[in-house]
């Protein structure tokens, strides 16, 4: 069984929206990768990007330098 860990997940409300997020982080050096949502959070397309909390900053800044359109930003322990 894995060990439950925080994460920072990005939720959004097209897969599009999602696609874009992935290839935004992958050109910024920056950690995480695309995972189904979590029970626990709701979002429109089923995927969100999932990241180490100390990363959430970055992700924030990234999010508002390239407009993506995000549904929420959410810290949640997942295993």
């Amino acid at each position: 069984m894995r060990e439950k860990t925080e994460k920072c997940v990005v939720t959004f409300r097209t897969t599009a929206g999602a696609m874009a997020m992935e290839a935004a982080c992958k050109a910024a050096a920056l950690p995480g990768r695309l995972i189904p949502v979590p029970r626990s959070v709701t979002a429109g397309c089923g995927l969100c990007w999932a990241a180490p909390p100390e990363s959430r900053e970055a992700l924030e800044k990234l999010v508002i330098k390239k407009h993506l359109d995000v549904d929420g930003i959410y810290a949640i322990i997942l295993s």
